[in-house]
């Protein structure tokens, strides 16, 4: 697979079902690492949908400065964040009869069929946002230090600094519940 930029460019061609490739191969990632940045299973489903909009409708031109994930992650982080501006300026009510009809566990089994995938996941999800981020990232995503940088904004040294962090401290999270995960 050459990271989604084929089915991008036939996208941008004129073939409208190759943006079905893309939506295929990066909505469940994407999905959830906007949830380790919005701590919202919902608001993160929603900024991944309008990430791929925004490919659909706008289609923007890919520069090639970095990989096409890359690129759509980013995208991805800035409609998470916009999501979250808007959110934070709005007034609630407290509803007692309201209840989130999403069900955060037959989502993420519908995701992935891993069971220490998903417990680890559920464990990342607890650390620090940076430290979740950085390491779903890295880990889960298969993105470099590089790559996860650019998403995060941040530099090398400060991805590096923040993977030592969060393996730290996702051990000692690890060693609390009675896991050990030696993989870190």
């Amino acid at each position: 697979m050459d990271n989604g930029l084929s089915s991008y460019n036939r996208f941008l061609s004129g073939e409208k079902d190759a943006i079905d490739e893309i939506i295929k191969n990066y909505k469940d990632g994407l999905v959830f690492y906007l949830y380790g940045i919005t701590k919202d299973m919902q608001l993160a489903e929603e900024s991944a949908i309008d990430a791929f909009v925004k490919l659909y409708v706008d289609k923007p031109k890919f520069k090639g400065n970095g990989a096409f994930k890359t690129w759509i992650y980013t995208i991805g982080r800035n409609k998470a964040y916009d999501a979250m501006r808007k959110l934070s300026k709005m007034q609630w009510e407290n509803i007692d009869d309201a209840y989130d009809i999403s069900d955060w566990n037959d989502i993420e089994e519908n995701v992935t069929e891993n069971e220490t995938r998903n417990y680890l996941r559920k464990i990342v999800s607890k650390l620090k946002p940076e430290y979740s981020q950085a390491i779903y990232l890295v880990f889960f995503e298969n993105f470099t230090n590089d790559e996860a940088a650019k998403i995060m904004n941040k530099s090398n040294k400060q991805i590096r600094d923040l993977l030592y962090r969060a393996k730290t401290t996702l051990k000692k999270e690890l060693a609390k519940e009675g896991m050990g995960f030696y993989g870190l």
